[in-house]
This record gives C-alpha cells, sequence and structure tokens, in this order.
C-alpha cells in the first residue's frame, strides 16, 4: 500500500477503535490494533543477551514488555493523542532468541577459561562472528524501515543490540547524538575480549563517523579506562554523573538548569539509548547489572519534555536491559511504560 492508502486505513482503525478499553483484547503493542505498515512508529524486539557478564533474563524482556503493555492507558499528558499515529511492534524473532542461547553455551565456556587466565581463541571469535551477524540483521532491518518513513524503536535484549540500527542511522543522517541514560558508560573496548559486549555499545558506536555527540546521563559506575577514553574525547563525549545532577539540586540549582545544560550538549537530531538500570534499581529489580541511585521515572519524563520544548527532533531510540523475572511482571510493567513515553516523545518530537 501507499502512503495515503495506509493513512485511510490509519484512520479506518481508528474509528472503529475504543481507546478506554484497549486492555479488554490482545491486540498488539499497548493493546493497539495496528500493523507495521500503516504506523508511524515500528518497534523491532531484539531477544538477545549472549554477552551479559552479570545476571541474565534480557533476551526476554521484549515479551515481558508486550504482554504488560496491554494495560496501560492510552491517554497521557505529554502527548494525548500520539497513539493516534500508529504504534506497532513486529513478531518477536524466534530465530534470534535461538541464535541468542546458542551463543550464550558459547560465552559460558569462553568465560569459564578466560577468568582462570585463558583466552580460547576459537571461541573468541566465534562469539564475535554470531554478535556481527546480529548487528547485520539488525542494520538490514531498521534501514528497510527508515527508507519506508518510518521511526524505529529497537525493543531489546541487552544493550548490544542497536549498534547495527545506529550504523543504519548513520547512513541516513549526516549528523546527530546520543543522548545516553544509564548507570554504566558501556565504552570499554572490547571487554573480555569480545568486541559486540553490552560493555561495548558506545565504544563501538563511536566509530560511527555521523555521531557527532554523544551525552551520557546517570552514569554512576564505570572503570578508568572508560573515563581516560571520556577525557581524551571531551569535545565528543559529554557526561553527567548520577552525583554531578544530584550535587546541582542539592546545592540550590534546579533540575531545569541542568537538563539545560545537558540538552544543550546535543545537536538539533538526537537518538535516544535507554538502559533501564539508568533508573531507581527498585523500578526495575531484574535488570542485568542494577546499581544504587538513578533516576525516577517523573524525572525522566520532565527530560523528556525539556528536550521536545527545545526543538530537537528525536529521530530512533532504544530501550534495553528490561529483564523478566520468572512469575512477576514488574519489570515488564515498567519497561512498558517508559517504551511508551519513547514512543509518543518521539512522534511529538517530529512536529
Amino acid at each position: 500500500m501507499n502512503k495515503e492508502e495506509n493513512l485511510k486505513k490509519l484512520e479506518e482503525i481508528i474509528k472503529n477503535f475504543n481507546p478506554n478499553e484497549n486492555g479488554l483484547v490482545f491486540h498488539g503493542i499497548f493493546g493497539l490494533p495496528f500493523g507495521t505498515l500503516e504506523s508511524k512508529i515500528v518497534l523491532v524486539p531484539v531477544p538477545w543477551e549472549s554477552t551479559v557478564s552479570y545476571r541474565g533474563g534480557t533476551a526476554e524482556g521484549p515479551k515481558a514488555i508486550l504482554d504488560a503493555s496491554q494495560q496501560i492507558d492510552l491517554y497521557d499528558q505529554m502527548n494525548p493523542n500520539g497513539w493516534k499515529e500508529g504504534i506497532a511492534m513486529e513478531d518477536i524473532p524466534s530465530s534470534i532468541f535461538y541464535n541468542n542461547q546458542h551463543t550464550k553455551e558459547k560465552v559460558v565456556k569462553y568465560i569459564d577459561k578466560y577468568s582462570e587466565g585463558e583466552i580460547d581463541l576459537v571461541l573468541q571469535d566465534e562469539i564475535n562472528s554470531d554478535c556481527a551477524e546480529l548487528n547485520t540483521y539488525v542494520k538490514e532491518k531498521t534501514s528497510k524501515l527508515i527508507n519506508d518513513g518510518k521511526i524505529v524503536g529497537i525493543v531489546g535484549g541487552d544493550h548490544s543490540v542497536p549498534l547495527g540500527y545506529l550504523q543504519a542511522l548513520g547512513e541516513k543522517f549526516e549528523d546527530f547524538g546520543i543522548l545516553h541514560i544509564d548507570a554504566h558508560a558501556d565504552l570499554r573496548k572490547a571487554y573480555e575480549g569480545l568486541t559486540f559486549s553490552h560493555a561495548s555499545i558506545f565504544y563501538n558506536a563511536l566509530e560511527i563517523k555521523s555521531i557527532s555527540k554523544l551525552v551520557q546521563i546517570g552514569l554512576r559506575d564505570f572503570c578508568e579506562q572508560e573515563y581516560e577514553l571520556i577525557l581524551e574525547q571531551k569535545d565528543r563525549i559529554s557526561v553527567f554523573t548520577d552525583y554531578d545532577i544530584k550535587k546541582h539540586i542539592f546545592e540550590g540549582g534546579t533540575l531545569k538548569e541542568k537538563y539545560k545544560e545537558i540538552i544543550n550538549c546535543l545537536p538539533q537530531n538526537v537518538y535516544i539509548s535507554f538502559d533501564i538500570d539508568g533508573l531507581v534499581p527498585y523500578l526495575s529489580p531484574s535488570t542485568g547489572t542494577p546499581v544504587i541511585g538513578g533516576f525516577s521515572i517523573e524525572e525522566l519524563v520532565y527530560l523528556f519534555e525539556e528536550l521536545h520544548a527545545s526543538g530537537r527532533k528525536v529521530i530512533g531510540f532504544d530501550l534495553c536491559e528490561v529483564a523478566s523475572e520468572k512469575d512477576k511482571d514488574w519489570d515488564g510493567n515498567v519497561g512498558a511504560r517508559v517504551l511508551y513515553k519513547l514512543c509518543l516523545l518521539a512522534l511529538k518530537s517530529q512536529k
């Protein structure tokens, strides 16, 4: 279907949909009855966590978010009618989930040897190759969606999964910045010898020339190597740690002042990379590497509002490290609500 036909289909779906009872019937993400063709935002689930270094569960994140999203009320103060522009999530790819399990088995064997001082170069090459194949998959899928005029959101999975998407955006945009919300810097070079580790996502992303600025906020756990890289590339990387932000408030400053300083570091086009452990741990207790401190939901919604008020355009986003704990849906619930806010912000920023 062409653009006009998709718009007509979208209007017809909205006409026959009751947004006040969206949780009664299982439709798609957020209980919305839209498909990917007519939707402005398309979410790409990537159930991958092969290089996790502490505890697992994030490969189950996309399903946990999808299941919990059915009970979200669609009216939102930030963008009340945003859902009418269409939000859909692609089917969770079973092939990626299977490949993830296969690669994780290799990683377990590799790390057992690595922790004893032995580097299995054969396993290392196999793991890096598996992860490179995932990057290619994500890049190809997101490139097609971008060319179809969609705003794409990645639903992880661990934080390694957006790299292919960032590469696709790098071919579409001459210049964009990343607003990175996280407890960790993720700037390690080939962590544990694995090139595409979740702890190396932004080290790898900085190889993309179109990324002119990386603004990291909420950091509270990073190593000396990462700190040295931040100092080396201080013109390209700006860091506002959790302590920096809270100290400003403790000493009488306002969050609005600090957010203005953060946003002023960003170029016009902005990609948001959201690791759920950027939040306070009670909001994401099952995530892979929780750290004390962090943002509340309200603090980040306010950041989103200030980002929109600045006139920046959100060209894409990811939400990663949401883990699913057996018989509990709290993490999925929080993840779904954060994801909905990201969708609404991206849609609102287009206007």
